[in-house]
């Protein structure tokens, strides 16, 4: 068995900017391909987790998210870094495209995306983390029964000045970035 990092997308890998509606706007965070890298080399499973309601929204369409993948895994190889699953939920409850609009348990806070992985791998939960730059990743690590880190990066600053003060669940660890999340992760090991 192996410890598993949920790491959420936007904000976390890759510079906040909305929803990214075009491939032109997707750019990785400073540092990101060495930390996915250094979770690789130390035997963690690294699995990118994301809603992505743009696509039941109509902003942009699914083959959109699924390039914008194929681009994120190139840009980590470049530091030989790759991920071992990308889990996206593509739906929203009050989506426009009606092939995508439902309420579901992939998209975050709930904890699907982490049961599609557990049936994919053979994950130690007991030393796996959640990474993210929202409180909504605070709260899908809390109902995972997982530790969870919130980055300040992306949305990260604000959620921990406004959000988190007033929520009871707190984050495990408030990292810098990825790149600190990661270092203290293997610490805690």
């Amino acid at each position: 068995m192996r410890p598993a990092i949920f790491i959420d997308r936007d904000g976390t890998i890759n510079e906040q900017r909305g929803y990214i509606n075009h491939i032109s706007q997707f750019v990785l965070l400073p540092g990101v391909g060495k930390a996915i890298s250094l979770l690789n080399k130390n035997n963690h499973i690294v699995a990118v987790t994301s809603n992505q309601s743009g696509v039941a929204r109509g902003y942009f369409p699914i083959k959109l998210v699924k390039e914008i993948h194929e681009l994120m895994e190139q840009k980590l190889a470049k530091d030989n870094a790759y991920v071992d699953g990308i889990y996206f939920c593509p739906h929203h409850p009050e989506g426009e495209v009606l092939e995508y609009r439902r309420a579901c348990r992939c998209r975050k806070p709930d904890t699907g995306f982490i049961e599609m992985a557990r049936t994919e791998f053979d994950i130690d939960m007991g030393r796996s983390y959640v990474i993210g730059d929202r409180w909504l990743d605070i709260d899908f690590a809390h109902n995972a029964h997982l530790p969870g880190i919130l980055v300040l990066t992306g949305y990260g600053i604000g959620e921990r000045e406004y959000i988190v003060p007033r929520r009871e669940v707190k984050p495990a660890y408030v990292a810098k970035d990825l790149q600190e999340a990661v270092r203290w992760i293997l610490k805690e090991e």
